[in-house]
């Protein structure tokens, strides 16, 4: 918030025009906050289907877009969603871009360091690809030694393709987005894509039941995903908090899964 300092060398007749001017100033000063805070900055990837993708028009669409949306209207603040690459996203928040993350970020100790977190807003685990004619049959490490596994950067499923699976004898392959982890694995550059087991389900259901099949979910990898402002932004944390709360409670939240998903994420 801006804040107006006072002119020293001003001065008043009585105590009642002092009093005045006080006031003036701090109706100022209240309206300059108000203002800031009806408005409310979204950072999100853009490149993550169905949580958040860009419509040939230009359009930012999706799940985490929908909850986003729906948040800000339970805040009562308008909602303005920026698009940022996903390596960048955490550094742009604390440059103050943006106000929040709504990208589908899984809560980890690490980035706790960097971002305060709300609570979830929804529960996944990771599951793992391969083309229709792989003989992978398991998600165990040791199914995974010799083969080139490939995952988006920067992710929890980065880290596990690297120290999981790359112990075990597997190569990491990371993209800077999903879709172009999915590409190679078209094109056969890869033996398998690990990832968000609801963003594989939706890319599956849509486009690849011809190429590819679900080898199936990654023992131990369940994560929640939460939105993430800056460390010292603990009041918006709060709120948001709070309105995710509401939006459950009040049904938004599960016609908002429905129009994506024909299963329990929350």
């Amino acid at each position: 918030m801006v804040r107006t300092k006072g002119n020293k060398k001003c001065r008043f007749r009585d105590g009642s025009a002092s009093a005045a001017a006080a006031a003036v100033l701090v109706i100022a000063a209240g309206a300059v906050s108000a203002q800031a805070q009806e408005k409310l900055k979204i950072g999100t990837e853009g490149a993550y289907p169905p949580f958040n993708t860009i419509t040939p028009d230009g359009k930012v669409v999706g799940f985490d877009i929908d909850i986003a949306d729906a948040l800000c209207a339970q805040m009562k603040v308008e909602c303005e969603i920026v698009t940022q690459d996903w390596d960048g996203i955490i550094p742009a928040l604390q440059a103050k871009k943006f106000d929040a993350i709504i990208a589908s970020m899984s809560i980890t100790e690490e980035r706790k360091k960097q971002v305060s977190f709300t609570n979830k807003y929804y529960t996944t685990p990771l599951s793992l690809v391969a083309p229709k004619d792989s003989d992978l049959a398991s998600t165990e490490p040791a199914a995974l030694a010799g083969k080139t596994v490939g995952a988006q950067a920067s992710t929890t499923q980065a880290d596990y393709a690297q120290d999981v699976y790359g112990k075990a004898g597997a190569e990491a392959k990371l993209y800077p987005t999903q879709e172009e982890a999915i590409t190679d694995l078209i094109n056969g550059r890869l033996d398998a894509v690990i990832s968000d087991k609801f963003v594989l389900m939706d890319w599956m259901k849509k486009a690849s039941e011809a190429c590819c099949k679900m080898v199936g979910d990654v023992n131990g990898t369940e994560t929640e995903a939460g939105i993430a402002v800056r460390l010292e932004d603990t009041a918006l944390r709060d709120k948001l908090n709070a309105a995710i709360d509401a939006i459950v409670a009040d049904g938004t939240y599960k016609k908002i899964q429905t129009k994506y998903f024909d299963f329990h994420i929350y």
